[in-house]
């Protein structure tokens, strides 16, 4: 009687899937660290949220015999939790941080903002930035004041320049103090004029009596008064002066009224 001695076939050993569960805890760890440091929170919770799944996925394979790294893909898992709790407290912190930093910005912004509302008004802190009625006075930084009278009917004489037939001419005085220190260069003081609705230039009138200007220098505390005269069109209802007083000042001017 014989019998058969041959030995089973040998089952094929079954490779194990551990990919999963080692990425899972690999992922979990950097995500953890990230979410240590509060600006980096979008970091830790892209990798929290993979970690997360890979670690359950993981161990899903562990539980159908695929995988037998349970004790890894568990902590993967577990990981990438911490990072993205990590990663919302970072958020959080991040961006009351940013708003507090705003808040601060804007609290010096109005700290460093001139309180008086005249200091914000251009025409307060320069008296060029405004049109000035007859009898105002223009004060500059150097305390260099220009005053402009109201308009008074004006007869050109018979060989007077500038006047045109049938047209108007108007007199003003202008009078330029020298409240200052420093004595005052009359002579770069420019004056000009225009007239009506339209803004037409108002050519200045010479003759015997007007057109001279303003010559030498003023002292301080002294004064310089001239007589000037305006050739405006028959119907123009107002006249503006503008009066330089030279290379290093803004034009100051006058709105007058005619008639």
């Amino acid at each position: 009687m014989s019998y058969d001695t041959q030995a089973p076939p040998a089952v094929p050993h079954r490779a194990m899937r551990n990919g999963l569960g080692t990425a899972a805890l690999i992922l979990g760890i950097i995500g953890t660290l990230s979410g240590l440091v509060p600006f980096f929170f979008w970091l830790a919770g892209i990798l929290g949220l993979i970690a997360l799944i890979l670690g359950l996925v993981g161990k899903g394979r562990v539980k159908r015999g695929e995988a037998n790294n349970k004790g890894v893909a568990l902590t993967g898992a577990l990981l990438g939790l911490a990072a993205l709790i990590l990663s919302v407290v970072g958020a959080v912190i991040t961006f009351t941080a940013v708003s507090d930093a705003v808040d601060e910005i804007d609290k010096a912004i109005k700290d460093s903002a001139p309180k008086d509302p005249a200091a914000q008004d251009p025409a307060a802190q320069d008296p060029a930035a405004k049109n000035l009625a007859d009898g105002d006075t223009s004060v500059y930084d150097d305390d260099l004041k220009v005053t402009v009278s109201d308009p008074k009917a004006y007869k050109p004489s018979e060989f007077a320049a500038g006047h045109t037939e049938g047209n108007k001419a108007y007199q003003v005085t202008v009078v330029i103090e020298n409240g200052g220190k420093e004595k005052f260069d009359a002579t770069l003081v420019t004056l000009t004029g225009r007239a009506g609705t339209n803004g037409v230039a108002a050519e200045q009138i010479f003759d015997e009596k007007v057109g001279a200007g303003f010559q030498g220098t003023v002292l301080p505390g002294k004064k310089a008064t001239v007589t000037v005269a305006f050739d405006t069109p028959e119907d123009a209802k107002n006249l503006t002066v503008e009066v330089n007083p030279g290379l290093d000042y803004n034009a100051s001017q006058w709105e007058l009224k005619l008639g």
